[in-house]
């Protein structure tokens, strides 16, 4: 028995769901996200939660349940509150600033690097040291997140580079004469 995919989904005001088939869509105030379940669960909306049950026995049916009731819940949240992601940069000349729907990274190298921000996703970088992603898509905030992460990912002796805001990076000892 799945502990998490005994809950049901409760969904607060302001938002709404539909079950067709597999595919639950929830409208809140922020958007409308929608999920496709595999054959394994049933969906059902009863009086105002969403309950996600398993088809069978079978371990694959078990292992979707948790699942997807989990992804349900990340559509409640997403269009509730959306998701942030935040990165700091850390090293010297090491800046963002947005232009339009460009982020421009100064990361030590002979040029700028120019991320295009995609659709569903709003980046702002209120210092030069930080960047905030926000979306109601968690995938795509995390994604964007780790692309901009990769073109200077942290050190481990001076810790320079683009890290998650509140992440610990491991430091090593430099060489000894």
């Amino acid at each position: 028995m799945s502990r998490i995919g005994k809950k049901p989904v409760q969904l607060p005001s302001g938002v709404e769901a539909k079950v067709s088939g597999q595919t639950v869509s929830v409208k809140g105030p922020k958007g409308t996200r929608e999920f496709t379940a595999t054959d394994d669960v049933t969906l059902t909306v009863e009086d105002n939660t969403v309950v996600v049950t398993p088809r069978g026995k079978s371990k694959r049916a078990r292992q979707q349940w948790g699942m997807s009731r989990t992804m349900v819940e990340n559509l409640v949240t997403g269009v509730t509150s959306g998701f942030k992601k935040e990165l700091e940069i850390t090293g010297v000349g090491y800046r963002a600033q947005m232009q339009g729907k460009t982020l421009k990274l100064a990361l030590g190298y002979s040029h700028d690097v120019n991320f295009e921000v995609p659709e569903g996703v709003t980046v702002t970088a209120a210092k030069p040291t930080e960047i905030s992603i926000e979306g109601i898509d968690q995938q795509l905030v995390g994604q964007v997140a780790a692309n901009i992460r990769e073109w200077r990912s942290p050190e481990p002796y001076k810790g320079k580079g683009i890290r998650y805001k509140g992440e610990y990076i491991f430091r090593k000892e430099g060489k000894k004469k």
